[in-house]
C-alpha cells in the first residue's frame, strides 16, 4: 500500500489473535503496522510480532528489491511491535537501529543482545537525514510506555505517531474509526491523560498531511480535525457526549429492573442511554461508554456485604484510568442489609470533580412503591 510516493506500507493483519493485550477483545482481528521510506537513505518504521515476521521480511524485500534498508526506527518497544527486531537485525547486518536511550536498553532486556555499537539513540528534537526527507524525533514518554517517540517526516508531512491514533481491528476489516479507537484509547492509555496533553501540544506545532499509526488505518487531512478533538476531549477527561450510561449488576433480576426502568425514564426525559449488564458486556467497552457519557448510574447487588464483584471490577477499571468530571447516581440493593452505595461511595471518593446525586435508590429484594418513587427521583436529578 502506497501512502505517498516514498513512503510504502509493510505491516501486517493478526486475525489469530482473540485477546489484545491478554484482556481485550478483537472480532475483527489487529493491524500490526510498519511502514518504509525510500530515499537516498531507507528507513524502515517499527517491526511487528513475532509471530509475523516472515511475513514482514517478505512485505520488505518485495518493496526493495536487491536494496537494503539503512535504518529500523524503533518508536515503541512493546512486543507487538519490537518482536521481530532481532530478526531484521539479523537479516540486515548494515542496518542501524533508531531508538531512545530507553527503547535501546529495554532491547537488550527482551533479546538479550546489545545492540548499542550498532544503534543510534535519539532524543526529542534529534534529526535522520534520509535526502529528501528528514526525519525529526518528538519523544512522548508514557504514552504510553517511558520510552516511546513519534517520528515526523518534513518532505510529506507525516507524523508516525506510535502506538496514539490507533484503534482495535485489522485492516482488511471497514469499520468506523471512533468506536475501536475509543475502546482501545480508554483502554490502554486511558491513565496517561496528562502525557497524551502533552503530545498534542506538540502535534498542533506540526503542519500534518497524514498520521501514520502502529495500528489502525492511515488518517488523512480530512480526518484529523475530529480525531484530535477526540484525543483532546479523552484525554482531558471531558465527556464526549451529554448521555447516561446505566451499568449494572444483577442475580436474580431485581436489580437489573431497577437499571432498565430508570434507562426508560431517563429516556423519557431526553436523555441519551445506554444501558448495560457488566456480567454480559464487554467491560472494556463498558468503560468506554463511561467516558462518552457526561453521566453515570450504578446499579448492584449488595454481595457479601460488598458490592457485586462485576462491579467492583468495574469501577476499578474507571479509578485506574482517572475517571472524572462526570455526574453519578447509584442503586443498591439488599435483602436484609444494603450496603452497596456505601462501598461504591468509597471506591470512587478520590476521583476527582464526580458529584453524586441524591437520592441513593435503596431497594429491599424488589422495587416497591418506596423505592420507585426514589427511582423518579434519581432520573430527575440526573435529567437536569
Amino acid at each position: 500500500m502506497e501512502i505517498t510516493n516514498d513512503i510504502l506500507y509493510v505491516g501486517v493483519n493478526d486475525h489469530d489473535v482473540d485477546l489484545f493485550e491478554g484482556q481485550y477483545t478483537v472480532p475483527n482481528g489487529m493491524a500490526y503496522n510498519s511502514y518504509l521510506i525510500r530515499d537516498e537513505k531507507v528507513a524502515v518504521m517499527d517491526s511487528v510480532d513475532a509471530h509475523f515476521t516472515d511475513a514482514w521480511l517478505t512485505n520488505i524485500a518485495a518493496v526493495l528489491g536487491a536494496a537494503t534498508p539503512d535504518y529500523l526506527v524503533v518508536q515503541h518497544m512493546e512486543p507487538d511491535h519490537s518482536g521481530s527486531i532481532l530478526a531484521f537485525a539479523q537479516a540486515y547486518p548494515q542496518a542501524k537501529i533508531v531508538a531512545s536511550a530507553k527503547a535501546i536498553a529495554i532491547m537488550q532486556q527482551f533479546f538479550d543482545t546489545d545492540f548499542t555499537a550498532r544503534s543510534i539513540a535519539v532524543k526529542e528534537g534529534d534529526t535522520l537525514a534520509l535526502g529528501k526527507h528528514t526525519l525529526h524525533f518528538v519523544t512522548a514518554p508514557m504514552v504510553h510506555w517511558p520510552e516511546v517517540v513519534m517520528t515526523y517526516d518534513d518532505a510529506d508531512k507525516v507524523l508516525f505517531s506510535a502506538d496514539a491514533f490507533g484503534k482495535f481491528g485489522a485492516l482488511d476489516v471497514e469499520e468506523e474509526w471512533l468506536p475501536e479507537a475509543r475502546r482501545y484509547y480508554i483502554g490502554i492509555v486511558g491513565k496517561y491523560g496528562m502525557q497524551v496533553q502533552a503530545v498534542l501540544k506538540k502535534a498542533a506545532a506540526l503542519e500534518i498531511e497524514k498520521v501514520c499509526s502502529l495500528h489502525g488505518p492511515v488518517l488523512g487531512k480530512e480526518q484529523l480535525p475530529d480525531v484530535l478533538a477526540a484525543y483532546d476531549a479523552w484525554s482531558a477527561y471531558r465527556p464526549e457526549t451529554e448521555g447516561v450510561l446505566v451499568a449494572y449488576c444483577s442475580i436474580y433480576g431485581h436489580t437489573k429492573a431497577a437499571a432498565e426502568a430508570l434507562g426508560e425514564a431517563l429516556k423519557a426525559k431526553g436523555q441519551e442511554v445506554v444501558v448495560m449488564d457488566l456480567a454480559r458486556c464487554d467491560m472494556a467497552e463498558a468503560v468506554a461508554q463511561a467516558f462518552r457519557y457526561s453521566k453515570l448510574a450504578l446499579a448492584t447487588p449488595t454481595y457479601n456485604g460488598e458490592v457485586f464483584p462485576f462491579m467492583r471490577c468495574f469501577i476499578e477499571h474507571l479509578t485506574e484510568r482517572n475517571y472524572q468530571n462526570r455526574t453519578v447516581g447509584l442503586i443498591e440493593n439488599g435483602t436484609w442489609a444494603p450496603t452497596a452505595a456505601k462501598v461504591m461511595r468509597k471506591l470512587l471518593e478520590n476521583s476527582k470533580n464526580l458529584t453524586i446525586v441524591e437520592p441513593t435508590v435503596s431497594i429491599k429484594s424488589a422495587l416497591n412503591a418506596a423505592s420507585e418513587a426514589q427511582l423518579a427521583q434519581l432520573a430527575e436529578a440526573l435529567a437536569q
